[in-house]
């Protein structure tokens, strides 16, 4: 029971701590690049036709480029310690892993078109960093027991390559571009097409394309 309490224990602090993180980082790279630190909101922006294909991979290289040296230097300033990667759970297969980062990413990229996007979001955007952390921190709980809740290809290569651990690593790639992809097409197309009346905020809609 001790054990369960711990890794219960484990994973809520992980989750509050890429909340923060999250909501952080999106807030000092909004009006940079659009916040995009994860290789599937990129796709799924893409899939929307809010990001170039040009950029859509400047993007991408540079955010694996950017999680791999960050898990060198941790694993060099850790002494040579393995750096933590993303694992299926106990009992958990490969497809299942795929299926939950394909939900779980599906889930992400939706509310991030629905809180910036989405012309009728009206006045929610001012929210938009917390809002985008809340729901990394909250799909964290829900599927990390399962697949390790990645939701971001970038965040399972950088640790995958400092220990050349590449075990079920495809799950961390085609679960989030799917489900990311997915998302930015059905909500471009189901939501974003059909015309609304006037709110606030909607002179700050982003519109296509993004960059």
């Amino acid at each position: 029971m001790a054990g369960g309490q711990d890794s219960i224990m484990g994973l809520t602090a992980v989750a509050v701590a890429q909340a923060m993180l999250v909501a952080v980082m999106v807030a000092v790279g909004l009006d940079v690049s659009a916040g995009h630190l994860n290789p599937a909101v990129t796709i799924g922006f893409a899939a929307g036709g809010y990001v170039t294909v040009c950029r859509c991979v400047l993007y991408v290289i540079v955010q694996l480029l950017g999680s791999s040296m960050a898990c060198l230097l941790l694993q060099y300033i850790a002494g040579g310690q393995a750096v933590p990667v993303h694992a299926l759970g106990a009992g958990i297969g490969p497809l299942q892993g795929a299926i939950m980062e394909v939900v779980l990413t599906f889930s992400m990229v939706f509310s991030i078109y629905a809180i910036i996007v989405d012309p009728k979001k009206g006045i929610v955007s001012v929210l938009a960093p917390l809002l985008i952390g809340l729901i990394v921190g909250a799909n964290t709980l829900a599927g990390g027991p399962f697949s390790g809740a990645s939701m971001n290809p970038a965040r399972s290569f950088g640790p995958a390559l400092a220990t050349w651990d590449w075990t079920n690593h495809w799950v961390y790639w085609a679960g989030p571009f799917v489900g990311s992809g997915l998302a930015g097409f059905v909500y471009d197309r189901l939501y974003l097409m059909r015309p609304h009346d006037d709110l606030p905020g909607d002179e700050e809609s982003i519109t296509k394309p993004l960059c």
